[in-house]
């Protein structure tokens, strides 16, 4: 997924804020859903982030466009773990291994087919 980077992401000197990296790869994760018409979060069904091990390499800065790819690492009964990273052009920016579990009734529960199709 692409994305630009807009002011409104970076400080006074046009770096992109740190925790806007989390933003970029929370809207990718969406808008993988998104893109088999499907609803990320529901009532009572969802995704939540467990753990995240982030590192920072470069910064991006204001008017770049920036690439955020996620690569599925495992799967298990009720979570999984990706790799997001961040590209500008050919040059690494970030990366994010996100530890997902997945909740129905605010218990972690089995990742339906329908969300396994997604990540595949």
């Amino acid at each position: 997924m692409k994305v630009r980077v807009y002011y409104e992401d970076t400080d006074c000197g046009g770096i992109v804020y740190h925790s806007k990296y989390l933003n970029f790869c929370e809207r990718a994760r969406s808008e993988m859903f998104f893109q088999k018409g499907l609803s990320p979060h529901d009532e009572n069904e969802f995704f939540v982030v467990r753990k995240m091990d982030c590192d920072f390499i470069k910064s991006a800065k204001f008017g770049d466009v920036l690439d955020i790819n996620t690569e599925v690492l495992e799967i298990k009964k009720a979570s999984l773990t990706i790799k997001q990273t961040i590209f500008r052009d050919d040059e690494y920016l970030f990366s994010a291994i996100v530890l997902l579990v997945f909740l129905k009734n605010q218990k972690p529960s089995k990742i339906p087919q329908s969300c396994l199709e997604i990540f595949a």
